[in-house]
């Protein structure tokens, strides 16, 4: 493996675990990486990972991050959720110019007319995060 595609790879592996909130109640578990080659330049990387938001969540916000890395410009990142088979939320944000991004959802709001606190997310999740890369390998 070279160096170019271990940073990916760590890269990578950071993105997954930068899944969370501030603080820190909802957390995200697992994560699983896979590569498809689109071209001979490019490829698709699909991350898998899970997220949980407890029952007693106090916090309004979620956040998906990914940490600096090698992404094609002008190919958005795109961030899905389910909950079990059936998906939740989708969501398409650019990478910024050192291919990192975040993207920012609500996990809980206010019923404006009763006052109540409504759980948007509660429980566990799957969120899958796609972004084209450019390949590592010249053989592909």
């Amino acid at each position: 493996m070279n160096s170019k595609s271990s940073m990916l790879l760590i890269a990578s592996m950071v993105a997954v675990f930068g899944i969370m909130t501030v603080p820190g109640e909802i957390s995200a578990d697992s994560n699983q990486v896979t590569v498809t080659p689109i071209d001979e330049k490019i490829s698709l990387e699909e991350t898998v990972t899970t997220m949980y938001v407890p029952k007693d969540n106090k916090l309004p916000w979620g956040t998906v991050r990914g940490e600096a890395s090698d992404v094609v410009e002008r190919y958005p990142i795109i961030i899905q959720f389910y909950k079990g088979e059936d998906p939740v939320h989708f969501a398409q944000v650019d990478a910024k110019g050192d291919g990192s991004y975040e993207y920012k959802f609500r996990v809980r709001n206010v019923d404006l007319e009763t006052g109540e606190a409504i759980n948007i997310f509660e429980g566990d999740y799957t969120v899958k995060i796609y972004k084209v890369i450019p390949n590592a390998n010249d053989l592909i």
